[in-house]
């Protein structure tokens, strides 16, 4: 027995097994504690899938969902364009150059100033969109309008109260288009309700609010500049979970098996039924110099191999026999690799 007492107190405290216990822990590598949205810790054996998540640059939009709304601002770019040339009674020619979420606030910096920013509501939804136009395109559109021939403004200004007047007679139509392309899950109205001209002084959306923002390069004449729909993700949400809604539903009616079901009609359907055998194979040489009296040689076993063909297709091998001094076939075999069409034997 030791002498020291303080190795007697810790031989008291601790046995053999619970330092070998101890050493074994420290040197096993640490493991991530994981827990579940309610607090619940889960146990790291448990097989789960994590995906990481940048939360400085959030995605909310799924692979699936930015692809269809990608295809309805096609849809909608394609349809603005033809309604903007009627408008203008000149080509206008639009095509997309991007489509992306991106925080407000990052947003609202990169509109370049001089600009014209819009305000937009939708009735039927919460939040105020943005559609950011070039003042060089605006300028354009303004003396299209007043008759001159769509030459390129080549002025950095903003625009007058006259001009604002005629350039929302256009975004009134853009705004009726984009709204048009929600049709099928919500019908929706816009309405303006202000002006900007310089991005920085918007204070529509909290800064961290993810915008879905569509560039689209519009041309008419010579001028050929860029205009920006921006819209919050909140905003456009519930139309969203909508479209995916009856997507998902589409799919599962299309995707639904219905069994086959036999139809009463059917019952009057006359189908040619015919017995035959393989007998053998002859030149065109001896089947013209048959005769009458001749003797054909058949196989033994011919009479336990009948095809029985169902409108000219193989379909059953049978047995020939007697019945009732009827001859019948029996079934013995159901033919489906190996049946022809009658189009086969012809070819």
């Amino acid at each position: 027995m030791s002498d020291d007492p303080n190795e007697n107190d810790l031989n008291e405290i601790l046995s053999q097994s619970d330092i070998d216990a101890l050493m074994a822990e420290a040197m096993t590598a640490p493991q991530d504690v994981i827990y579940s949205y309610d607090g619940r810790r889960i146990d790291p054996n448990e097989k789960i899938h994590i995906e990481t998540y940048d939360f400085r640059n959030p995605v909310f939009l799924t692979e699936n969902e930015l692809r269809q709304v990608r295809i309805r601002h096609e849809t909608f770019i394609h349809y603005l364009a033809a309604r903007l040339s009627l408008f203008l009674r000149m080509d206008f020619g639009l095509k997309m150059s991007q489509l992306y979420t991106v925080p407000y606030k990052r947003f609202t910096e990169s509109i370049p100033n001089p600009t014209h920013i819009a305000l937009f509501r939708v009735e039927q939804l919460s939040g105020v969109g943005i559609l950011d136009m070039n003042p060089r395109l605006a300028m354009t559109i303004v003396d299209r309008l007043l008759g001159g021939k769509g030459h390129s403004i080549r002025d950095e200004r903003y625009l007058t109260d006259i001009e604002i007047a005629l350039v929302e007679d256009v975004i009134y139509l853009v705004l009726e288009e984009w709204c048009r392309q929600w049709e099928d899950t919500r019908e929706l109205n816009a309405s303006l309700i202000g002006r900007e001209n310089n991005g920085r002084f918007l204070q529509t959306s909290p800064h961290d609010a993810i915008m879905l923002v569509l560039t689209m390069e519009a041309t008419i004449g010579d001028c050929s500049e860029s205009m920006q729909i921006a819209v919050p993700y909140y905003t456009i949400e519930p139309v969203i979970r909508k479209m995916q809604e009856n997507s998902k539903r589409f799919n599962s009616n299309n995707n639904d098996k219905q069994d086959p079901r036999w139809m009463p009609v059917y019952n009057e359907i006359s189908v040619p039924v015919r017995a035959e055998w393989k007998a053998f194979e002859s030149t065109v040489r001896d089947v013209l110099a048959l005769r009458p009296g001749d003797l054909i040689v058949l196989p033994t076993n011919i009479m336990d191999d009948t095809v029985v063909c169902l409108a000219d297709t193989e379909r059953f091998k049978g047995e020939i026999g007697i019945e009732d001094e009827h001859v019948v076939v029996k079934l013995t075999e159901t033919l489906r690799n190996e049946a022809k069409t009658k189009e086969k034997k012809q070819r």
